[in-house]
């Protein structure tokens, strides 16, 4: 009988490994594959950048003959069907692979159960569920796609010791430190898109690029909430349409798209390569990022955007890194505090980073 303490290290290794390519692998998940041989690991892999190879794939292509007889663990399913490339699970079957030990299901109706029955017809041991709390959370957003057929939404606010995210007129303000800011782009550079206001766009100026060296090209769709696309033709959004892909969007306006004024804006963006886009609501940008293969989608501000998200049900995961400064008087106060989180999250994980403070809560979904 295997040794389940050794199974769960496995899968841990597993999930680790999956990590390596979050938000690189397009609209294929970050999926990690270990393969266990008489107690050794003998290979690992994670999804190729852009989706392809599969880890399993370049997983079984590592462990050569090492693979017949032994355990595959796997962060999610293995595909069973043709697409671009064949079924991992007729490459698991194909290479001797003995038991599978899989984190989560796959929701994708092309593979949904279908994975499972490949293997087992095949007579390879199958067991499933180990860990699976911690690898969903690493797949929420290719979950979240599939399972309500949207993007996964974080948001992410970096809050005063007065709980302030700004000061009136005074543009963008050092509330955290340069290790919360790293974190940051971290996590910029591990999402699909990221979305901003037209207030910060016109008072802050953001790049909204990662800026982490050696990461540079792994900068997301950034997207503009912009009611009459007042986008400055001059802000560093617009001048670099042409670099990193950018998008203003109308929600919930109450002009008609037939409006002279707006029409010229629109055509005065695009001519920078700026996409523009009217939608009825948040819920439909969401869902038409899902429907573009996009998974996961970063709010960071302003106040008012993101309590937008938050009336509208659509946030799924919280980051607050709360600073030591204090802004006083004329700050602009935060949406969201330590002291005002919906009750419907749950503290997930606190850390330190130098003085600042992390908070990151959660929701089931």
């Amino acid at each position: 009988m295997p040794d389940k303490a050794d199974d769960r290290s496995f899968m841990a290794a597993a999930i680790r490994v999956a990590r390596r390519h979050l938000g690189q692998t397009s609209t294929n998940p970050s999926v990690g594959c270990v393969i266990v041989q008489q107690g050794r690991i003998v290979a690992e892999a994670v999804t190729a950048i852009g989706g392809r190879p599969h880890a399993e794939r370049q997983a079984l292509a590592l462990a050569g003959e090492k693979a017949r007889g032994a355990t595959a663990y796997v962060t999610l399913e293995p595909c069973s069907h043709h697409g671009k490339t064949p079924p991992c699970a007729d490459a698991l079957i194909a290479a001797g692979i003995a038991r599978v030990v899989v984190a989560v299901d796959d929701p994708d109706p092309r593979v949904s159960g279908r994975g499972y029955a490949m293997l087992r017809q095949a007579g390879i041991a199958v067991e499933t569920g180990l860990l699976a709390g911690q690898a969903r959370r690493d797949l929420a957003p290719y979950l979240m796609r599939h399972i309500q057929g949207r993007a996964h939404v974080t948001v992410k606010l970096a809050v005063s010791a007065d709980g302030m995210i700004g000061k009136i007129g005074a543009g963008q303000v050092a509330i955290t430190g340069p290790i919360s800011r790293s974190q940051v782009q971290m996590l910029r550079a591990e999402t699909d898109a990221i979305l901003v206001g037209i207030g910060t766009a016109r008072v802050d100026d953001p790049a909204l690029t990662v800026r982490l060296k050696g990461a540079e090209q792994r900068s997301p769709l950034r997207i503009v909430l912009d009611r009459r696309f007042e986008l400055p033709l001059t802000s560093h959004l617009a001048r670099t349409a042409g670099q990193v892909a950018t998008l203003c969007v109308s929600c919930c306006h109450d002009t008609s798209e037939n409006d002279g004024t707006m029409r010229l804006r629109r055509e005065a963006l695009s001519a920078l390569g700026v996409e523009t886009l009217i939608l009825p609501d948040l819920s439909a940008l969401l869902a038409h990022l899902a429907g573009r293969g996009l998974s996961s989608l970063l709010v960071e501000g302003g106040a008012a955007v993101v309590r937008s998200f938050l009336e509208a049900g659509l946030v799924d995961r919280i980051q607050l890194y709360e600073g030591q400064t204090v802004i006083g008087a004329q700050g602009v106060a935060s949406a969201l505090t330590r002291a005002n989180i919906p009750q419907t999250f749950k503290l997930f994980r606190q850390a330190r980073f130098g003085a600042d403070l992390f908070f990151e809560y959660e929701r089931d979904f």
